[in-house]
């Protein structure tokens, strides 16, 4: 990381005799903010409070800084020693439980396949293999979605298609598997179909079949309200999952479609003023909405990736450019070393569980704000790079 200081500094110095005291003003927004992070910890185990979790959050933000590595390889030192943190040598891991059959226990494994391509050793891989287990009995809905949870009994969140079928390709391709290409595909369009709302082309947050919950629609079981980041993760993992499916796939063009049918209708939502988006979706200036930092980071990722890799219009680019702006405009602050901090990122939204979250718009919009979560940090650095900004 010095070396890119130090590298700038004398290019800067010697090609137009720029101020040093304004060189943290000359750098990549994913640079500078992949500096805040790894100047705020010397590891991603201690980057969250608390003991180290098998968490998806933390292995998120590992993977964000991973695709700097090529700048300098501290970056991705920071997603290896994460890894390395909780992959004993007989491949088990620690704070995972295959029995707990939770689809955000899967999302890590995708880190530790790209340390196996790096270094191909044998407790990675039988990690891998292990995560996939999990997927091959974990509890699935009558239609054949798999549960959010097995404490979430006959419920399909939006979220679990990034954490679990994300990685399903990956193992796919890396371990010649093609029946998980199927099974991913399969999981992005049947929640799809379950928490659309056909009269504004928006997706709930979760969709529970047995229709037993509080926060579910009696009718049609989806939840209540389209929360942002739960369609962020959802895009995301349509655009991953892309990279990855066979370009012959059958579903690859219904993939597609519903990338840009949901990209669509999020420009009807989009705030005009900032050009990025409110955490609950449709409810623009109710009172209590706020302009929240994760989605619309992720959102900004998915218009500029989606718009390069040619699934979206080319417009979809100037239009993320005009939301990094917003993002920079309304939710960062840089202090006088350059550090940033990213504002109005809702640390979680879940549904049910005890205390009960109900998903009423109350509930969206009084869920604690985190400076820097990881979960709008990691996707500043990807739109960040998209955009080349």
């Amino acid at each position: 990381m010095r070396n890119i200081f130090i590298s700038t500094l004398i290019i800067l110095a010697a090609g137009c005799g720029t101020d040093s005291s304004k060189l943290k003003d000359q750098q990549k927004w994913s640079l500078r903010m992949a500096n805040t992070v790894t100047a705020s910890c010397d590891s991603l185990i201690h980057y969250v409070a608390g003991k180290p979790k098998w968490a998806y959050d933390v292995a998120f933000l590992g993977m964000a800084l991973d695709k700097m590595g090529s700048l300098d390889p501290v970056y991705s030192k920071y997603m290896e020693d994460w890894v390395n943190y909780f992959i004993r040598t007989d491949g088990s891991v620690m704070d995972y439980k295959i029995e707990e059959y939770n689809l955000d226990r899967i999302y890590p494994g995708r880190n530790v396949l790209t340390l196996y391509r790096r270094n191909p050793l044998p407790q990675y891989r039988i990690a891998l293999d292990n995560f996939i287990e999990q997927m091959k009995t974990h509890p699935k809905t009558n239609v054949g979605g798999y549960w959010h949870k097995k404490i979430y009994p006959w419920q399909m969140w939006l979220d679990g298609i990034y954490m679990a079928s994300t990685y399903m390709v990956q193992y796919a391709k890396e371990f010649n598997a093609p029946e998980w290409y199927d099974v991913a595909a399969f999981q992005v369009k049947i929640i799809y179909g379950k928490t659309l709302d056909p009269s504004t082309g928006l997706l709930m947050h979760a969709w529970d079949e047995s229709r037993q919950q509080k926060w579910c629609n009696p009718e049609t079981g989806q939840s209540l309200y389209p929360w942002s980041r739960a369609t962020g993760w959802y895009l995301m993992a349509i655009i991953d999952i892309l990279d990855y499916l066979p370009p012959d796939h059958p579903d690859r063009d219904d993939l597609i479609t519903i990338l840009q049918t949901t990209c669509d209708a999020l420009l009807k939502v989009r705030d005009p003023e900032s050009g990025i988006w409110y955490q609950v979706l449709n409810q623009g200036g109710r009172e209590g909405n706020y302009l929240e930092g994760s989605g619309s980071a992720m959102f900004t990722y998915v218009f500029a990736r989606g718009a390069k890799l040619g699934y979206l219009d080319e417009k979809y680019y100037d239009m993320a450019n005009v939301s990094f702006d917003g993002i920079l405009k309304e939710l960062i602050t840089v202090d006088e070393n350059g550090m940033l901090t990213m504002h109005n990122i809702v640390g979680g939204c879940g549904l049910g569980g005890n205390p009960y979250r109900d998903g009423s718009y109350e509930y969206y919009i009084n869920e604690k704000r985190v400076d820097n979560d990881t979960k709008g940090v990691a996707p500043f650095i990807l739109a960040a790079l998209e955009l080349d900004r």
